[in-house]
């Protein structure tokens, strides 16, 4: 990394983005009161990406916004080719903004001969050039160790309990963790609220299948609210649902930071006894039929971290 020096002029903030999510990347801008830096991020007649960053860079505090989400492969691509025509433009510091980091779900070897994508992943950033990295709601915490760059980790938790504590009467409600895994993000959220707590025993059949076996707490005549960090096909979600109502829930919700919202997802969801499903941009929801889906905002949040970052300030004190 080039080093700023200490006593030359402040270092000029730029956000870029690719075309993973330009509209979060236009709305973080807009609360920093600046614009999207002019970039070319195109196909070429093969279909390799291309890249152009068309403005001057030179010694600039640049962030990319590019959540790796489907289709996670291209995005991925033109995060690396970002961060290395910004870098031999001679930017001061790169940071990737990754609202949602993709490939984090295999982040230890579970079984034999598969990979761990998460640290791979993390490896390839980092050699492309990216000096720190901004990143929301890791699917496991321990993936920040994988990089050997700072890492930020962010929470949607504070815009999500905002949301529902208009809408939450602690007594008649409950937090749900849909696995065990998911207690400690559970545990926090119903703190928050100030509501009881509930896990359901979960056995997986595969990675997209799950098994739910039983409902551990008291739901009983309650409004339950299943928190996780992410809908991938919605299975867990849509099974987690049929348990709470088979076990005397009145009102299923559910939230969760990532809406990846795959294949049937959305049909599972529509059929499903879940009432409403909230959850962030920090994905783009390409979908149509969304009645059952609340898209909550986190460019405010980003925007905060980018001009702490930017500013050389604390990111844990968003959090006291």
């Amino acid at each position: 990394m080039v080093k700023k020096p200490s006593d030359g002029p402040a270092a000029a903030l730029k956000i870029f983005s690719g075309n993973a999510h330009p509209a979060l990347a236009k709305e973080i801008a807009d609360v920093l009161g600046t614009a999207v830096g002019r970039a070319h991020v195109g196909r070429f007649p093969d279909g390799e990406v291309e890249v152009k960053i068309q403005e001057n860079v030179r010694g600039a505090d640049c962030f990319i916004v590019q959540p790796t989400s489907y289709p996670a492969n291209d995005n991925l691509l033109e995060l690396l080719l970002m961060v290395d025509a910004l870098r031999r433009a001679s930017a001061w510091r790169i940071t990737a903004v990754l609202p949602y980091f993709g490939y984090g779900r295999q982040d230890r070897k579970a079984e034999p001969r598969v990979p761990i994508s998460a640290k791979l992943v993390s490896n390839i950033i980092r050699a492309a050039g990216v000096d720190r990295v901004l990143t929301m709601d890791l699917h496991a915490g321990q993936i920040q160790g994988f990089f050997d760059i700072p890492v930020d980790h962010l929470y949607a938790n504070p815009v999500l309990v905002s949301y529902f504590k208009k809408k939450v009467a602690p007594e008649e409600w409950v937090v749900v963790s849909p696995d065990a895994g998911g207690v400690e993000r559970a545990r926090a959220f119903a703190k928050r609220l100030e509501t009881g707590l509930a896990i359901i025993d979960k056995r997986r059949l595969s990675p997209n299948e799950a098994a739910v076996m039983h409902v551990i707490g008291d739901v009983r005549g309650k409004k339950a609210l299943i928190i996780d960090d992410l809908v991938d096909t919605g299975g867990t979600l849509v099974k987690a649902a049929q348990a709470l109502k088979d076990a005397g829930a009145i009102h299923v919700s559910a939230a969760a930071a990532h809406g990846v919202l795959a294949g049937p997802a959305i049909d599972r969801l529509n059929a499903s006894p879940v009432e409403e499903l909230v959850i962030t941009n920090s994905i783009p929801l390409n979908h149509k039929d969304d009645r059952k889906i609340k898209v909550l905002s986190v460019a405010s949040l980003l925007a905060e971290a980018i001009q702490r970052i930017h500013s050389e300030q604390s990111i844990s004190e968003m959090f006291i």
